[in-house]
């Protein structure tokens, strides 16, 4: 199963209003029944032990700057995957994603088309908030675009 890039359908002001930026990818997963929750948790929870160096990594650099350092199951119970907490969910489609000071995320999980064939799209959208977001995200994008490519080839298992 090849991950492709694909042009983002996500209602992008229906998610995040004011994203000024939109990206999707997608794998084809055959005819095999698959929730967005079960989508999501297999993506978000078994990814490749690189990217939770970059992650741990990439907490270490952003903590002079006072960034968030999102932690997995945080306090209060709320509804997380991860260490994204959940926005909202249907069986085809699951947001998640978080707000900080210097940007908002979101990450979308679809589940489209038919038993004949099923395809899984991972949509991300990000409001930058100031100066530091948009050098933040124009930092991260070369990792970005291989960490959601990774994460979707967890799901040809």
């Amino acid at each position: 199963m090849t991950v492709q890039e694909i042009r983002p359908t996500v209602d992008r002001d229906a998610v995040l209003p004011g994203a000024g930026f939109v990206d999707a990818f997608s794998i084809g997963i055959g005819g095999r029944a698959l929730d967005a929750r079960t989508a999501a948790t297999r993506m978000i929870e078994r990814g490749p032990q690189w990217i939770g160096i970059l992650m741990r990594l990439r907490n270490l650099i952003v903590a002079p700057f006072g960034l968030k350092r999102p932690q997995p199951n945080p306090p209060g119970g709320s509804d997380t995957i991860g260490i994204f907490p959940v926005k909202s969910e249907t069986p085809q489609r699951l947001v998640a994603g978080f707000d900080d000071s210097h940007l908002d995320f979101r990450l979308v999980i679809e589940i489209d088309g038919d038993a004949s064939g099923r395809r899984v799209v991972a949509s991300t959208l990000v409001r930058t908030n100031n100066r530091l977001g948009r050098i933040y995200l124009a930092t991260i994008m070369p990792f970005h675009r291989l960490v959601v490519r990774a994460m979707l080839r967890q799901l040809a298992d």
